[in-house]
């Protein structure tokens, strides 16, 4: 354990303590590892959340974080002591992005610099790991897409909930059939994103957060989707704003409920709070033919229980918004076995995250128009 003092995504100040979940490693296996490392990967915003996934990558068995772009100085001695190896400080993005050593990005700067910063990365033939969101409009989000599709490179979008415990355990009983057909599902993220919270200073701003959903309840609403699977054709979204003084300074609705049709029939809702003052909490209740899921608790006819109670399953639950307790290694060590084999990232390659990005936007304009919006009429507006 030790402290930590630089800046949040972005270039913001802050202090915390960070626990290393990663197995620690000898100097001796740094050097073999460096020697070994498939992924080289270039780090673009040296941030809060970037030294998270610096930890996580450098951990994964075949990657290495070997540069860093900050619009700060950095020190190389100083960045070889925290991290275990030489990586090369850079103060101009576009140096990173041709240095010739790296051939993965990982943009982490503000969410109105990725799709600029994922273009020019994806036209120099650099796989791809960016930062939820993806970009704060359709039309770049398309643009990302294009690029990448068109250079053929790998990607992972940082929907790293899906990579949780609860999550891959949720899935292992939706694929052994424990709940049946799930007509009906809601997960709901429930975050006070107030000034004691690192992104607060610049997330208050529609030009910086975009939206409720955007700014950190796409999480939840990317994890419905995982769950509920099949095409979602229709959204209804609704709005509200807490009148605390924090929450007031929002330039956007910090709460929205956003209610979806699918192509089939079948109902999701995704609540995303960012104005509660309460513990983080990331709810799910998945409703089948054969049972019910609700957090950690599960009711299955299969397993011949007692529907007047719940049966609790051992698994951790999603509790934390620091960056810290996220999933990350696991979501980047599935990315780099999928490039290995040539494949895509299961679940969150770019592809798959610009359909969740889809329902965003329809749920944002939704609001904004106050009517259903339909998948299709966000898509053609959006390119």
């Amino acid at each position: 354990m030790f402290c930590l003092a630089g800046f949040g995504r972005g270039e913001e100040p802050f202090s915390f303590i960070v626990q290393l979940k990663a197995r620690s490693q000898t100097s001796k296996q740094k050097q073999i590892k460096s020697l070994m490392a498939k992924y080289n990967v270039g780090i673009i915003g040296y941030g809060w959340a970037a030294t998270a996934h610096i930890a996580a990558i450098n951990a994964c068995p075949d990657a290495e974080v070997v540069a860093i772009y900050s619009s700060r100085s950095l020190d190389a001695d100083e960045l070889k002591q925290r991290y275990g190896s030489d990586i090369t400080p850079y103060r101009d993005v576009k140096k990173l992005i041709a240095d010739e050593n790296v051939n993965v990005v990982d943009i982490c700067s503000y969410p109105y610099q990725h799709a600029n910063q994922a273009i020019a990365a994806a036209e120099a033939g650099k796989h791809l790991i960016v930062e939820k969101p993806l970009a704060l409009s359709l039309k770049d989000v398309y643009a990302m897409q294009k690029a990448a599709q068109k250079a053929g490179v790998g990607t992972c979008v940082c929907f790293e909930a899906w990579f949780s415990n609860q999550f891959q355990s949720t899935k292992a009983i939706i694929d052994k059939g424990l709940l049946g057909s799930i007509h009906y599902g809601e997960i709901d993220y429930y975050h006070g994103v107030g000034p004691w919270y690192g992104q607060y200073r610049w997330n208050v701003k529609r030009s910086a957060g975009g939206s409720s959903l955007l700014s950190a309840g796409c999480h939840a609403l990317d994890a419905l989707r995982g769950c509920m699977e099949g095409e979602v054709t229709e959204v209804t979204s609704y709005a509200t704003q807490s009148s605390h003084k924090h929450f007031k300074k929002y330039e956007y609705p910090t709460t929205t409920v956003t209610i979806m049709k699918f192509k089939d029939g079948r109902v999701g809702k995704t609540a995303s709070v960012l104005d509660c003052l309460q513990p983080y909490y990331f709810h799910t209740h998945l409703v089948g033919s054969k049972g019910s899921l609700l957090d950690n608790k599960l009711h299955s006819e299969d397993l011949k229980s007692d529907k007047t109670e719940w049966s609790e399953l051992s698994m951790k639950l999603v509790d934390s918004g620091d960056v810290a307790d996220h999933p990350y290694q696991t979501q980047f060590e599935a990315f780099f076995d999928a490039m290995n084999k040539g494949k895509a990232m299961p679940h969150t390659s770019l592809d798959e995250a610009v359909l969740s990005h889809e329902i965003i936007f329809a749920a944002d304009l939704s609001v904004k128009k106050g009517r259903p919006v339909k998948i299709s009429e966000i898509r053609n507006t959006g390119k």
